[in-house]
């Protein structure tokens, strides 16, 4: 190989293995939410109340309304039957109202149905629908998705109207694995017979988890007497009772293991499920994630600092200026090869008596100097030199 191809190749590898170190430790770049109450009429009002504490929780921990979903069928808070307009309440000592004013409700009654769920998932959208009601995750985004509602075997019903199955939801994940629209996801459910609900996926990445085992109800935990109805499921308040006074910072080290360690059959009623086969690593895997890798707002995604960026600079340019340097040294070679040969040459022609010594171009002209390296010593310094800038940026990364 010519040094110029060999130098020119040596310094490609090493961007592209430098580049690429960067992406992989940018994987996981954020999280989003998608919190889903599947149920009407008033005396659902206990899956509206879930399904705005997980979203209290998880803008608690730090994500954006602009990466939550929240889609409710109906409005528990305006129902003629709320003793306290304009409220929801998920304990009976209404120390916290779940509605107030600081909430963003993206797909509300009627739209919250199987049709525009499963268009939300895989993006399969026509054109005009905004931004807000879409879920723009890639590769790089964790998800979590909850669902609570009334089902049974195999399915969750929408609205007493239509139904979700396992396989639906099954081919939907498989759908927006092939597209690249999440890096991990979690998916959790409450209702009857809940664990059947992700008996048929089979999309890489996921972890599921859910309140009951086929054949087995989900409870409602306790109700209001002034509000006249339960306010919230066993499974899912025994989850936030979790995440409100174990996961207390954005930083937390409270893994998914901790969680699902601290269920309680004998409190919640039915026998939580969880499922790790199709998340890479198992079990093992799955248990170490944390919490926030889910329920928070990503923390340090940067691939660099500031300074480390700079410094990636000034190594990158130092390898293009040796390279700019071997390039004038092997262009310096040519150039005495090609004078040495016109030296030759002028030695045949005088052997041949055709012209005389004093024509001839002084030696010294094309003399190499002792000192210059070889282009074998030459490409092992471009290698020393980006391993050792590799070595400095990989340090440099902030996971």
């Amino acid at each position: 190989m010519h040094p110029l191809n060999l130098i020119s190749t040596t310094f490609s590898l090493l961007l592209t293995i430098i580049f690429y170190n960067a992406r992989v430790h940018a994987a996981h770049t954020s999280n989003w939410a998608v919190l889903v109450s599947t149920s009407r009429f008033w005396f659902n009002y206990r899956h509206l109340s879930n399904t705005l504490s997980l979203y209290r929780t998880v803008k608690r921990l730090g994500i954006p309304d602009s990466q939550i979903l929240l889609l409710l069928p109906d409005d528990m808070a305006c129902n003629p039957r709320n003793a306290f307009p304009g409220t929801v309440y998920s304990n009976s000592d209404r120390r916290m109202d779940l509605y107030g004013t600081n909430i963003e409700v993206d797909y509300r009654g009627y739209e919250v149905t199987v049709e525009n769920f499963i268009r939300l998932l895989t993006d399969r959208w026509e054109e005009g629908v905004p931004a807000s009601k879409r879920l723009l995750t890639d590769e790089g985004s964790n998800l979590l998705i909850y669902m609570t509602g009334h089902g049974g075997n195999e399915f969750l019903k929408f609205q007493d109207s239509e139904e979700i199955s396992s396989w639906d939801l099954a081919d939907a994940f498989s759908q927006m694995r092939e597209k690249k629209r999440y890096n991990e996801m979690l998916f959790m459910i409450d209702t009857c017979q809940a664990n059947t609900l992700f008996r048929q996926f089979y999309a890489d990445g996921v972890i599921a988890t859910g309140s009951s085992e086929e054949d087995e109800s989900s409870y409602s935990h306790h109700a209001d007497n002034d509000v006249g109805v339960a306010v919230i499921d066993r499974w899912t308040y025994y989850v936030l009772d979790f995440l409100e006074k174990e996961v207390t910072e954005l930083n937390s080290d409270k893994t998914l293991g901790d969680l699902f360690d601290s269920y309680d059959v004998d409190k919640i009623h039915s026998r939580p499920g969880v499922r790790w086969d199709l998340f890479p690593g198992g079990e093992e895997a799955g248990r170490s994630r944390r919490v926030v890798d889910f329920f928070g707002n990503v923390q340090g995604v940067e691939v660099q600092s500031r300074d480390a960026s700079e410094e990636l600079q000034r190594d990158l340019e130092g390898l293009m200026k040796l390279v700019e340097e071997y390039q004038e040294f092997a262009a310096a070679q040519e150039q005495n090869r090609t004078l040495t040969d016109e030296v030759m040459a002028q030695r045949d022609v005088m052997k041949q008596g055709q012209v005389q010594v004093q024509d001839m171009k002084p030696m010294s002209s094309i003399r190499l100097k002792k000192d210059t390296f070889s282009p074998r010593q030459i490409a092992g310094a471009i290698v020393l030199t980006g391993l050792g800038s590799l070595w400095y940026f990989g340090s440099k990364l902030i996971v």
